[in-house]
């Protein structure tokens, strides 16, 4: 910027020598300024000052250009590189959160402000450094304008200044509600893209595609007319300025002109003049629309500084810990929960042991507390009161990673990436660290390898996004290879099989049944037939234990 400036200066000092031996040779060759340079050159005549004089204006204009090229290039790239480590940062906090706070807030503003508004971040970024080098350059002009006529320097510029400073208070306002309505919007516009998109199957049969189309519409339109306002607001000044340049430019000839000599003295005034106003405008302008395009977007920039101050946990980074031990049993005491403090208690005072390698299972009506139970037993959430413990140590912060290298799940609906069969059964592992032969043996004791081998690119096949070229079974069982290959040993399954049907859930519990003795295995089922093989069976009603016994007692019943 600093280096920008004096380029500027210098672009600005060779024009008036060069319009001076253009039009009055003989005052530029007796200036007591100039005697140096001509007595190094060797010029004995005014005419020879011309060429000189000429190529020192080109080589200067061409130092000017290149330093701001070269400044528009380095302001850009740390902006944009920034912007990446910005974004990194976004994204890595957001993942470290905890579970509870994932499920209080929409996917789509996080996708929003890691994508988009973390792209307005590094913009923003680029504002400031251009509003920067803009000050430090209208700084140089100024002097360089001052050294050239003070009075006419001093005017021009608090003319220049006080449009702009009026401009400025004018639209404030209308930026900032604009950027507060795009942040808005644009999160809307993210949240219709996931629901319609997300929920295609159904959108499809109901023929609702019209209701989608028209509430992205609305967002989508709202947020680009916001844009819009704002760029006119940030543009718009430059031609009101240019135009009354040009006028004080034009009195300014006519005045000098009236005096005596005065064509031949204002011609070298009036050039750095007009070249300063032509370099002077833009960079003012540039100013004007950098601080009009940060106003604009302050609301998102606020959004993507807030998910910038998430805490990282003090485990972020760290290699994987090492296994608590686990080898006697899973213990609740006098455990409640609930999701805020104004909130009904989910599970109130639970008190249960689950013995290592037991088969447990969990009934009860619908939010009766049975899938936030698990969530607390995997970690997920933490007890509002008591304590879980495992072998007789309590689950605290600073051992919860070590208790969860123990655990897999398998949800309802599992989650498969639009990756290969083997990069799904090895979830979250990179391609080149797989263990091939692990997968295999996952995929055996799921009781999905023969399904998979028969297929022409056996584990290489692609499963489409979400598992989509998978039927409900098969998604299940993959699940459950995910869950083995990771070499967990307690296995919990939260309504796995009650969205398949009889012969397909048949199919997937024969495979969890025979899965390895020493496994312990929790799971929740809404069909009794379900939990046939578990050692033992707890009913949850309004978060209390209600009833438990073995599947027996539970047919009895």
């Amino acid at each position: 910027m600093v280096v920008a400036s004096f380029a500027e200066v210098l672009s600005l000092g060779a024009v008036m020598p060069f319009l001076g031996v253009l039009t009055s040779p003989d005052k530029v060759y007796a200036h007591p300024a100039a005697q140096s340079v001509i007595q190094l050159l060797g010029i004995t005549a005014p005419s020879q000052l011309l060429l000189p004089l000429t190529l020192a204006f080109a080589v200067a204009a061409l130092l000017n250009g290149a330093m701001r090229l070269l400044l528009l290039w380095s302001s850009t790239r740390m902006s944009v590189l920034t912007g990446a480590d910005l974004s990194i940062d976004i994204y890595q906090r957001t993942l470290y959160q905890p579970y509870s706070l994932h499920i209080s807030r929409n996917s789509s503003e996080i996708i929003n402000a890691i994508s988009t508004k973390t792209g307005v971040t590094i913009h923003v970024l680029l504002m400031i450094l251009n509003l920067l080098s803009s000050i430090v350059i209208l700084g140089a002009i100024l002097l360089a304008l001052l050294a050239v006529d003070t009075k006419i320097a001093l005017v021009s510029m608090g003319g220049f200044a006080l449009i702009y400073g009026g401009v400025i208070f004018f639209t404030r306002r209308s930026l900032l509600e604009n950027s507060e309505l795009v942040a808005r919007e644009t999160s809307l516009v993210i949240k219709s893209l996931q629901e319609g998109l997300g929920g295609i199957r159904d959108v499809l049969l109901d023929g609702s595609q019209a209701l989608y189309c028209e509430i992205y519409r609305q967002s989508d339109t709202r947020a680009r007319t916001a844009q819009g306002n704002s760029s006119f607001l940030a543009s718009a000044p430059r031609f009101a300025v240019e135009a009354l340049a040009m006028l004080f430019i034009a009195g300014l000839a006519y005045f000098l002109a009236l005096e005596p000599d005065g064509i031949v003295r204002a011609i070298p005034v009036l050039g750095a003049l007009a070249l300063g106003a032509q370099r002077l405008l833009p960079i003012m302008q540039q100013a004007f629309a950098s601080w009009a395009s940060i106003k604009s977007n302050q609301a998102s920039l606020s959004d993507a500084l807030d998910l910038l101050e998430q805490p990282l946990p003090d485990w972020a980074g760290t290699a994987a810990p090492t296994p608590i031990p686990f080898e006697r049993d899973i213990c609740l005491k006098h455990l409640s929960f609930s999701y805020n403090q104004q909130g009904p208690m989910v599970l109130a005072d639970l008190n249960l042991t689950i013995p290592r390698g037991a088969r447990i299972g969990f009934i009860g009506p619908t939010g009766s507390g049975k899938s936030t139970l698990l969530d607390i037993i995997m970690g997920l959430l933490c007890a509002t009161d008591g304590e879980l413990q495992i072998d007789g140590q309590p689950i605290t912060e600073t051992n919860r990673r070590a208790w969860q290298a123990h655990l897999a799940h398998v949800p309802q609906s599992v989650f498969l990436a639009d990756t290969s069969i083997e990069e799904n059964i090895a979830f979250g592992v990179p391609k080149h660290m797989i263990d091939r032969e692990r997968v295999r043996q996952a995929a055996l004791q799921a009781q999905i390898a023969e399904t998979i081998e028969a297929l022409p690119e056996k584990y290489e096949a692609m499963v489409g996004e979400r598992g989509v070229r998978l039927s409900g079974g098969q998604r299940q069982r993959l699940g459950i290879a995910r869950a083995l290959y990771k070499q967990a040993n307690v296995i919990i399954f939260d309504e796995a099989t009650s969205a398949l049907d009889s012969e397909t859930e048949r199919a997937v519990m024969e495979s969890i049944d025979a899965l390895d003795a020493n496994l312990t295995i929790l799971i929740i089922a809404h069909r009794i037939s379900t939990l046939r093989s578990c050692d033992q069976i707890f009913e949850l009603k309004k978060g209390r234990l209600a009833w438990k016994g073995s599947y027996p007692e539970l047919v009895a019943r």
